[in-house]
């Protein structure tokens, strides 16, 4: 039998995840959530059409998936869930207003998940990057302002992606026996100002 790809799922429709997730021919033991869309706009401005596409995609997205996995996980005795936030789900700015609400709600998602699980060996936990210098970040600012926002990082840069690799890394590994729940900023101090 051949193991579905990643391409075989869109996380914008819920029954193609969870088609995905029945197709899927080996137990998994650890889930990465880490999907994001960042459509930019203020409260009154935000079109329906962004505000579901966002929903969809940051938090029912991480849900399903994780409904359809933990199952196994709790039948074995052991999972490792890492849900990829953000620091704008605990701070915000002007014209985030969905990208905060959906990542708020990951992390709502990664605390009642690590209650729930922990007796069955899971462990859920969230990470939640400060500015990483990807495609998602520079298409969203203008080169002046992603100056402003290195200078507003106490590290005066924004990190890489390898940076909240490793954070992922430890979370998902043995090395992690004991902490879920937990929010964990990869954020080189900016929710510390």
């Amino acid at each position: 039998m051949l193991r579905p790809t990643r391409q075989d799922m869109d996380l914008g429709d819920g029954p193609s995840v969870e088609a995905y997730c029945s197709a899927l021919s080996c137990p998994v033991d650890i889930l990465v959530n880490n999907a994001g869309i960042n459509p930019l706009a203020g409260v009154a401005e935000l079109s329906d059409e962004a505000m579901h596409d966002a929903l969809r995609i940051n938090l029912e997205a991480p849900l399903r998936l994780t409904r359809a996995l933990v199952p196994g996980m709790r039948e074995r005795g052991y999972g490792r869930i890492v849900n990829i936030a953000s620091v704008f789900g605990v701070v915000s700015k002007a014209r985030r207003t969905i990208y905060s609400t959906t990542k708020s709600g990951l992390l709502g998602l990664t605390r009642a998940a690590a209650v729930e699980l922990a007796p069955f060996g899971v462990l859920v936990n969230a990470v939640a990057p400060g500015f990483v210098d990807t495609e998602l970040t520079r298409q969203n600012n203008t080169p002046e302002q992603l100056q402003i926002i290195c200078e507003g990082i106490p590290q005066q840069r924004m990190a890489s992606p390898e940076e909240i690799a490793v954070v992922v890394a430890f979370l998902c590994g043995q090395a992690n026996s004991y902490m879920t729940g937990q929010t964990i900023a990869v954020d080189g101090g900016f929710t510390c100002l």
